[in-house]
C-alpha cells in the first residue's frame, strides 16, 4: 500500500488530467482505511520532495478525525512524536504548516481527554526557542489551537501573557506577526473580562509595531491590529480609558491617510463605527466625540474614483459612522455636523458644500429631536443648496430633503410652503441624478401630508405625469413612487386624474423586459393605491385587466414586482372585500408561493489557514472528515432583502385575503395559519410584524366559518391558544418594539372580540408579560451593551407603551370587576409613567387608560379614587388639547363609578372643568369631553352637583360639536332630567328645544340619541303644552318636521 500511496501521489502531482483523476479517485478509496495513517506519516517524515510531504499532511489531516478513535495506543503516541518532529526539524515552511495543521485537529481530541499533555510544554518552548521559524511555528501552533481547546491556555494564562508581550518586540518580523495574530486569537477565544483588559497592556507595543510597519509601506500588521481592536471592542470587558484612546487615535490616523491602501482606511473607519456602536458612552465620557466627527466630515469630501468599490470608498464608509453616531449619541452629534454644514455651505469646493449638506442628511435619522428645534437654520442651509450650480450639491440637497421628509414628521410637513416650490424647481433639474433624488424627496414628504398638498396638487401631478411619459426609464421608477405619494395625500382630489393615470399605467403593467421590470412593479403599487382612492363602486368594472396583469407579472423574475402584486392584490381586497372571493384561487397560491421562498443567505465560509493547503493541487476535492462534525467560521452574511420585502408583503395580503372574505377563506385557512406560526418567529422584523398581524386576521375569518359547526367552540380554541401563546411569547423575548406593539393591538382586539374566552388558560402569563413591559424590563426595551452606563430613552417607548396601555382596558372589559385583583398588580407600574419626570404624551396615556379602566371594570375604582384623581384633575389644565380631553373623559368616568370615595373631588372637578367650556378653549372635542363628564357626575350624584350653575352652562356648549360618542351620556343625563320633570332644567325649555332641534336635524346622532330627545320633548309638550306652541311656532318648518319624526306618536 506504501508504494501504491506515494505512486498516487506522485501521479496525482502531474499536469496530465486524467491521470491526475485517476489517482484522485484512488486516493479517495485508500485514505477510507485507518491503515492509511501510518503509512501518510511516513510520507511526512521520509518522502523526498517537499511538496509530497505537504499533500500527505494535509490528506492526514482531512481524514485523521474519522480514524483516530480506531487507531492502536502506540500508532497514536507515533502520529504525535512524527508530527512534532516534523515541526521540529522540517526545513520547508509549507510542510511545518501543514504538519502543524494536523496537530491542531489532532488536539481538539487528544488534549481535552488528556492524551497529549506535553503539547502545551512543547508549544511554550517552540515559542522562546533561539530558532526565528521555531519561534514563529510556536505561536501559530498556539494561534490555530486557540480556536479548538483555547480553555487548555487558561491556567498557563500569566505565562502566555509575558510571552506574548515578549514576542511582540522580537527583532524577526515574521515572529512578532505570529504573535499579533496569537494575541487576536486568544481574545477571540476568552470569554474571562479581566483577561480581556490585561490584554488591553499590549496595545502600546501593538501600535509602535503597526505605525512602523506602516511608514515601511506594509499595512498586514496595522490589518491584523484592526482585527484586534475589533475583538475588544465587540467584547463586553470594560476597557480602560487610555486604551480606547489609543484604539481611536489610530484608527483616525490610519482613515484619513490617502497613502494607504482604501481596504485597510476602510476596516480602520470601521473600527469607529464598532466604537460608536458598542462603546458611544467611552466616546462621550472620554471626550473623543468631536475628534471622530471632525475626520468622518472631512472623509465625505473625498472623491470616489470610479473604478473604487463603493461599499470601500471612504465617503460612504464615513457616511455609516455618522448615521450610527447619530443614532446612539444624537445630542452630541448634531452640534458639531451642523457647525460643519454651516461652515462649508458657501466652499468654494463643491465637494465640501456637497459633504456639509450630505452629513445634515445622514443624522436626521438620530438627532431628530435637535433637528426639529433647529429646523428653519437646518432648513435654509439645504434649501440654498437647492440652488447650487454644481449637480452634486444639488442631489445631495434633496437627498438631505427626502431624509427630512422621512424622519422630521410632523414638524417638516408645517414648512411645506417653502419646501414643495424648490422641490417643483427640482423636478425640472437638468441632472437625471438631482431629480430622482427630488422624486424621492417629494415621495417620502408627501406621504405625511394631506390637506396641505392641495395648492399645489395640480401643479404637481400635472409636472409628474409630463415627466413619466418623457423620461428615460431610470427615472420613471422614482417618478412613479412620487405620484403614487402624491396621491394618497391628495386622496379625493386625485379622483379626476384616475382614470388619466389608470390608462398610463396599462402600458407600465405589461412591460417585460428584465431592465422595465422595477417599474412595472412601481405601476401595480400605483393601480392599487388609485383603486383605494377611487372606491369600489367605481373601481371595480375597471380591475379585470389589472388583475390579469398583475396574476401574469408575478410570473415573471422579478421579486420587487412581486412585492407590489402583492400589495396590490392587498389593496384590492380592501376595496373589493366579498368580491375578491372569485378572485382567492388565483392569488392565494401566489402569496403561499412567495411565503416559502428560499431566504437566500450568501454566506462566506471561512476555513482559517486550512484553505492554503486544500488549494494544493486541488486536494479540496478530498472530503474532511472534520467537515461533517464541526460547525465552519461564517462570515460575512448577507440576505436578500428583496427577498424578506417580498415574505412581508406576502404575509400581509394572506391577512387581508382572511380579513375580507372570512368564511370563503375556508379552504385557505390551516395552511396560512401555519404560515403565520412560522412568520411569527421569523429572523426578521418586518415578516413577524405582518404575521402577528395576520394571525388576528386568520381568528377573524376562523370565527366566522366555526359558527356554522356544532363544535365550533372547540374549532376556534385550537387555533386560539396557540396564538395566545405566540402572543405571549413575543411580548416577552422579542427585541423589535413594533412588533411587541403590534401584538398588544392585536391581543387587545382579539379580547375585544372574544371576550374572557380567548385568555382564560392564559391570563397568569398574560399578566405576568403585561407587568414586564410596564417595567420596561421586557427583551425589546433593552439597550445595546454599553460598558460605561446603559441609557433608556422612554421617547422611543411612546408606541410601544400606548399598545401596552391598551391591554388593561381590554382586559378590564372582558373580566368586568373581576379585573380588580389584576389592576391591583399593574397599578403602581402604570402610575410611574405619571410622574414629573415622564413625559406629556406619558402623562395622557395613563390617563386614557385609566379613563377606559374605570369605565369598564366599574365600581371597584373607587379603591384608586384618591391617587388618581389629583393627578386627573391637574392634566384638565394641559397645554395639550389631547390631555386636556382625555382627562375631562377619565374625570366623569371616576365621579360615575367612584362611589362615596369620588364626592370629596367633586367640587374640585367642577372648577377644573369650568375653563373648558369657556370659548377661549380652542378645541371643540375638549368642550365635548367637559360636557360628557359633568353629564356623568349629575347622573352618579345629581344632589352633589349645583345643577342651577351647572346646567345653564352645559347647554350653552350644546350640541356637542366634534366628539360624539359623548353623545350617549350627555343627552340622557338631559332626557333623564327632563323626564323626572327636575324643577332646574325646567326653567331652561326654551335653551333645551333649541339643543333638540340641533340634535334632530344632526346626520351625525344616532337613532337611539333622537328617540331619547323625542320622549323628552314629548314630556315637555304634555306638561307645557300651551307654553310650547309659541317656541315651536318660531322655528323653520324643516326643525318642526324633523321634531315630529321623533316624537312618539301617541
Amino acid at each position: 500500500m506504501a508504494q501504491s500511496l506515494e505512486l498516487l501521489l506522485l501521479q496525482f502531482l502531474m499536469p496530465d488530467d486524467e491521470a491526475r483523476g485517476n489517482a484522485e479517485d484512488q486516493i479517495k478509496r485508500l485514505v477510507r482505511d485507518p491503515q492509511v495513517v501510518p503509512q501518510l506519516i511516513d510520507h511526512i517524515r521520509s518522502a523526498k520532495t517537499p511538496i509530497v510531504r505537504q499533500l500527505s499532511a494535509v490528506l492526514l489531516r482531512k481524514k485523521i478525525t474519522g480514524h483516530w478513535q480506531k487507531l492502536p495506543h502506540d500508532l497514536r503516541h507515533l502520529v504525535k512524536q512524527s508530527l512534532i518532529e516534523s515541526i521540529m526539524t522540517e526545513y520547508s515552511p509549507s510542510v511545518r504548516r501543514a504538519s502543524a495543521n494536523v496537530v491542531s485537529t489532532i488536539a481538539k481530541y487528544a488534549v481535552p481527554g488528556g492524551e497529549w499533555p506535553d503539547l502545551l510544554l512543547f508549544i511554550f518552548r517552540c515559542s522562546q526557542s533561539a530558532q526565528e521559524d521555531l519561534r514563529e511555528m510556536g505561536l501559530l501552533l498556539f494561534t490555530s489551537l486557540t480556536e479548538t481547546i483555547g480553555d487548555s491556555f487558561q491556567p498557563y494564562f500569566a505565562d502566555l501573557k509575558l510571552l506574548l508581550l515578549k514576542c511582540l518586540q522580537d527583532e524577526i518580523s515574521g515572529v512578532r506577526v505570529a504573535a499579533l495574530k496569537a494575541v487576536g486569537a486568544f481574545l477571540e477565544s476568552t470569554h474571562d473580562k479581566s483577561q480581556v483588559v490585561k490584554f488591553c497592556e499590549y496595545i502600546p507595543s501593538i501600535l509602535d509595531y503597526s505605525r512602523k510597519s506602516l511608514s515601511s509601506g506594509d499595512e498586514d500588521v496595522a490589518i491584523i491590529a484592526l482585527e484586534i481592536f475589533d475583538e475588544l471592542i465587540e467584547s463586553p470587558a470594560p476597557l480602560p480609558r487610555e486604551s480606547i484612546r489609543a484604539i481611536v487615535q489610530f484608527s483616525l490616523e490610519v482613515c484619513s491617510s490617502s497613502d494607504i491602501k482604501i481596504s485597510t482606511r476602510h476596516q480602520a473607519i470601521q473600527i469607529i463605527s464598532w466604537l460608536a456602536k458598542y462603546r458611544s458612552n467611552s466616546l462621550k465620557k472620554h471626550q473623543l466625540i468631536f475628534p471622530i466627527l471632525q475626520i468622518m466630515c472631512l472623509l465625505l469630501t473625498e472623491a470616489t474614483s470610479s473604478d473604487l468599490d463603493d461599499d470601500l470608498s471612504p465617503d460612504r464608509a464615513a457616511a455609516e459612522v455618522l448615521d450610527t453616531m447619530s443614532v446612539k449619541l444624537s445630542n452630541h452629534v448634531f452640534p458639531p455636523v451642523f457647525e460643519f454644514a454651516s461652515e462649508n455651505s458657501g466652499n468654494a469646493n463643491p465637494k465640501f458644500r456637497e459633504a456639509s449638506i450630505m452629513g445634515l442628511g445622514l443624522i436626521s435619522e438620530g438627532c431628530l429631536v435637535l433637528m426639529k428645534e433647529n429646523l428653519e437654520p437646518v432648513l435654509h442651509v439645504v434649501l440654498e443648496a437647492l440652488r447650487d450650480p454644481e449637480q452634486v450639491v444639488r442631489g445631495s440637497a434633496s437627498f438631505a430633503l427626502g431624509q427630512f421628509a422621512e424622519y422630521l414628521q410632523p414638524e417638516i410637513v408645517s414648512h411645506y410652503e417653502k419646501i414643495l416650490p424648490h422641490i417643483l424647481r427640482s423636478l425640472q433639474d437638468a441632472s437625471d441624478d438631482v431629480k430622482v433624488k427630488s422624486y424621492y424627496a417629494l415621495a417620502a414628504f408627501c406621504e405625511n401630508m394631506q390637506v396641505e398638498i392641495l395648492p399645489f396638487f395640480d401643479t404637481l401631478l400635472g409636472k409628474l405625469l409630463a415627466s413619466l411619459q418623457s423620461s428615460p426609464r431610470i427615472l420613471q421608477e422614482t417618478c412613479l413612487s412620487a405620484i403614487s405619494s402624491v396621491a394618497s395625500a391628495a386622496h379625493k382630489a386625485f379622483i379626476p386624474y384616475a382614470e388619466r393615470v389608470l390608462e398610463l399605467m396599462k402600458a407600465f403593467m405589461v412591460l417585460t423586459n428584465e431592465e422595465d421590470l422595477c417599474s412595472r412593479a412601481r405601476a401595480t403599487e400605483l393601480v392599487g393605491i388609485v383603486a383605494v382612492i377611487v372606491g369600489r363602486e367605481k373601481m371595480e368594472p375597471n380591475l379585470p385587466p389589472f388583475i390579469e396583469a398583475a396574476i401574469y407579472g408575478y410570473g415573471l423574475e422579478c421579486s420587487e414586482l412581486r412585492k407590489h402584486t402583492h400589495g396590490f392584490f392587498s389593496n384590492v381586497t380592501e376595496i373589493l372585500e366579498d368580491g375578491m372571493v372569485w378572485y382567492l384561487p388565483h392569488v392565494v397560491p401566489l402569496a403561499f408561493s412567495s411565503c416559502y421562498l428560499d431566504d437566500g443567505p450568501a454566506v462566506d465560509i471561512n476555513d482559517s489557514d486550512e484553505d492554503e493547503d486544500d488549494d494544493v493541487d486541488g486536494l479540496g476535492a478530498i472530503s474532511s472528515d472534520d467537515e461533517a462534525k464541526d460547525e465552519p467560521i461564517v462570515g460575512n452574511i448577507s440576505i436578500r432583502t428583496s427577498v424578506l420585502d417580498e415574505k412581508a408583503a406576502a404575509t400581509q395580503a394572506l391577512g387581508l385575503f382572511a380579513l375580507h372574505t372570512k368564511s370563503a377563506y375556508a379552504p385557505y385557512l390551516e395552511e396560512s395559519f401555519m404560515i403565520m406560526m412560522k412568520h411569527s418567529i421569523y429572523f426578521h422584523e418586518d415578516v413577524r410584524l405582518q404575521a402577528i398581524t395576520g394571525l388576528k386576521h386568520i381568528l377573524t375569518a376562523a370565527h366566522v366559518f366555526v359558527q356554522k359547526h356544532n363544535d365550533g367552540a372547540s374549532m376556534l380554541k385550537e387555533l386560539l391558544d396557540p396564538v395566545m401563546t405566540i402572543y405571549i411569547k413575543t411580548m416577552n423575548q422579542d427585541d423589535d418594539r413594533e412588533v411587541v406593539a403590534q401584538t398588544c393591538m392585536s391581543l387587545a382586539h382579539i379580547i375585544k372580540d372574544f371576550g374572557y374566552f380567548a385568555i382564560e388558560l392564559h391570563i397568569a402569563r398574560l399578566v405576568e408579560s403585561t407587568l414586564v413591559l410596564l417595567q420596561q424590563m421586557s427583551a425589546c426595551q433593552q439597550v445595546e451593551f454599553d460598558s460605561d452606563n446603559k441609557v433608556y430613552d422612554p421617547g422611543q417607548n411612546e408606541v410601544l407603551m400606548d399598545a401596552v396601555t391598551d391591554l388593561l382596558p381590554a382586559l378590564a372589559k372582558a373580566m368586568g370587576s373581576n379585573f380588580e385583583p389584576i389592576f391591583a398588580i399593574l397599578f403602581n407600574p402604570l402610575m410611574e409613567f405619571a410622574k414629573g419626570s415622564s413625559s406629556p404624551k406619558d402623562w395622557t396615556m395613563v390617563v386614557a387608560c385609566v379613563a377606559e379602566v374605570a369605565k369598564n371594570m366599574g365600581a371597584p375604582i373607587s379603591g384608586y379614587i384618591s391617587p388618581l384623581m389629583p393627578f386627573v384633575l391637574k392634566e384638565l389644565a394641559s397645554s395639550s388639547a389631547t390631555n386636556r380631553r382625555n382627562a375631562a373623559f377619565c374625570v366623569g368616568e371616576l365621579c360615575k363609578n367612584g362611589g362615596n370615595c369620588s364626592l370629596k373631588y367633586f367640587d374640585d372637578a367642577l372648577h377644573c372643568l369650568y375653563p373648558l367650556f369657556e370659548e377661549s378653549e380652542p378645541d371643540p372635542a375638549v368642550t365635548d369631553n367637559a360636557a360628557g363628564a359633568v353629564a356623568r357626575m349629575i347622573m352618579a350624584h345629581q344632589d352633589s352637583v349645583p345643577l342651577n350653575q351647572v346646567l345653564p352652562i352645559l347647554l350653552n356648549v350644546l350640541p356637542l360639536k366634534e366628539d360624539h360618542e359623548e353623545s350617549v351620556p350627555v343627552y340622557s343625563c338631559i332626557c333623564n332630567l327632563v323626564l323626572s320633570s327636575n324643577s332646574q332644567i325646567l326653567q331652561l325649555v326654551s335653551d333645551l328645544i333649541i339643543v333638540f332641534v340641533q340634535v334632530a336635524i344632526s346626520p351625525l346622532e344616532t337613532r337611539e340619541v333622537k328617540l331619547q330627545i323625542g320622549e323628552a320633548v314629548s314630556h315637555l309638550i304634555s306638561l307645557y303644552g300651551r307654553q310650547m306652541k309659541p317656541i315651536l311656532r318660531s322655528l323653520p318648518p324643516a326643525y318642526v318636521h324633523a321634531l315630529a319624526a321623533i316624537v312618539p306618536k301617541s
